[in-house]
């Protein structure tokens, strides 16, 4: 009698199982490789394991129990009369027990086992123990289900999207080929990329400002970029606003009187003083008697650096302010800067300790200070000067005794170790030459001497304004000569951000 029913029990299993063979042969699968793709060779592994349901296939799970019914003959509503065949375009929300199911769902295909549900007989109805309740799946991940290892709920740990699913496993070529992007529905996880909070390289990834349009000209009409030559000078007055990193100082300085030292000053404290908007402030430093107070404007300030020495222990105190300082200084409106003249009278003489705290209180106040020298290379308050120099400014006339003065000078710095020697590589010549000054010889023979000493040369065209002799109004000179200043103070600027990188 058991042997009669287990034997109509195998029967009725094969002829569900062919009806689920027959319901899946026309539908392609994602587990079924193309015919005109190159054999899988994991389907080649997979074919030749016996199938569940052939008769090679030990049967010790179908009679596991006797009487257990398996999971995908529990009998439900009878299906209609032609299945729908399952599609990978299905949604997931909508598919009923298909592969793209959640883990936490049962593992139970619910589609085929209606199929089966329908055409089974009353015995095994009877034999079920609880009608209703379905059984627990065998465990396992290489478990077959419905007469291979091809189809697996998602339970089973493997994943059917185009790459990696939520399990990180990855489908087969022949499933790829079906899937290239992934079944619709499912998103993998996407790797998240690292993000950088570091202030440099965000600025650097920031999209750089578009450039402004041309403020001369046709250009600036018809709303245009800017020339060659404007363009030019949008880079020197930004390299002139260079922001150092602490107070630097510039000397102007050639022992030869009438070498344009002054002029000179005056000209690259005014280009410097526009491109950064002040902050700069121009100092004769002239031990004696200087000629700045002669060739820059009086605005109600005929206070002097003598002044300024005697009322060094007021402005020297920690709540002194700009103002205070401001008092003894002469501001120049065309450039934006303040100038500190030299004495007018001979009864004292300024001293390297003099140099000292005038420095210091200027720095305190000023980014940049722009000193102009006297003629004697001999006195303390000279040599204090080259010493507290970022950058040298040379100022020649093509003419034989500024020139050679300025040689002279050269040769003597030269002499005065490794941090003179790099001052005299991060000179800049500025040739200033008045009306007549100009000696062709003198400039054939030393233009390339100077060249091969100093880091530049910027010749400064004439200008009647600053041969009149006069105060110097930056705002009264020539396109050609303001543009000219604009280049020495970019370079003059360029030298000292390298001074400024190499330790003292």
């Amino acid at each position: 009698m058991t042997d009669s029913h287990n034997s109509g029990q195998h029967k009725d299993r094969e002829a569900a199982a062919a009806e689920v063979r027959r319901m899946w042969q026309p539908t392609p699968s994602w587990s079924q490789p193309d015919p005109n793709h190159d054999a899988d060779p994991e389907a080649a592994e997979t074919d030749e394991k016996p199938d569940a349901l052939s008769p090679e296939f030990q049967s010790d799970l179908w009679s596991r129990q006797a009487g257990q019914q398996a999971p995908w003959t529990q009998p439900q509503t009878p299906p209609p009369a032609q299945p729908p065949t399952p599609s990978w375009t299905q949604p997931a929300a909508e598919s009923n027990g298909s592969w793209t199911q959640p883990a936490a769902e049962s593992d139970d295909f619910d589609e085929s086992g209606d199929t089966e549900a329908a055409e089974a007989t009353p015995e095994q109805a009877d034999g079920q123990t609880d009608v209703g309740t379905t059984p627990p799946a065998p465990q396992g991940p290489n478990t077959p289900v419905f007469g291979g290892s091809s189809f697996h709920g998602s339970g089973s740990g493997q994943s059917p999207a185009g790459g990696p699913a939520q399990g990180g496993q990855q489908l087969s070529p022949a499933a790829q080929h079906f899937f290239p992007q992934g079944i619709p529905g499912q998103h993998p996880p996407q790797q998240q990329r690292e993000v950088s909070y570091r202030t440099d390289e965000l600025m650097q990834a920031l999209p750089l400002p578009r450039e402004a349009p041309a403020e001369r000209g046709v250009r600036s009409v018809l709303k245009l970029r800017p020339g060659t030559s404007e363009r030019s000078e949008r880079i020197a007055r930004a390299t002139a606003a260079t922001a150092f990193r602490r107070p630097v100082t510039i000397v102007v300085a050639n022992p030869k009187g009438g070498s344009g030292k002054t002029p000179t000053t005056l000209l690259l404290a005014g280009a410097l003083g526009q491109a950064r908007g002040g902050g700069v402030v121009a100092w004769d430093n002239n031990e004696l008697r200087g000629n700045m107070h002669l060739r820059t404007h009086d605005t109600n300030a005929r206070s002097t650096v003598t002044d300024m020495l005697q009322a060094m222990q007021m402005l020297t105190q920690p709540d002194a302010r700009l103002g205070d300082v401001a008092a003894y200084l002469r501001h120049q409106v065309a450039g934006q800067y303040d100038v500190l003249t030299s004495a007018t009278t001979t009864y004292a003489q300024i001293e390297a300790k003099d140099f000292d705290q005038i420095h210091r209180l200027l720095s305190r106040f000023y980014k940049v200070l722009v000193i102009d020298t006297g003629n004697n290379e001999g006195s303390s308050n000279w040599r204090e000067a080259m010493k507290a120099a970022d950058a040298l400014v040379i100022p020649i006339k093509w003419k034989s005794l500024s020139c050679a003065a300025a040689v002279q000078m050269l040769e003597e710095l030269d002499n005065q170790g490794p941090e003179a020697q790099r001052l005299i590589r991060r000179a800049v010549i500025a040739v200033s030459n008045g009306p007549g000054d100009v000696n062709k010889e003198v400039e054939k023979q030393l233009r390339p001497y100077f060249e091969s000493r100093a880091a530049a040369v910027i010749d400064i065209p004439t200008d009647m304004h600053i041969a009149a002799e006069g105060p110097l109004d930056h705002s009264a000179l020539q396109p050609a000569t303001r543009r000219a200043g604009l280049e020495l103070a970019a370079k003059v600027s360029e030298q000292v951000t390298i001074a400024l990188n190499v330790p003292r």
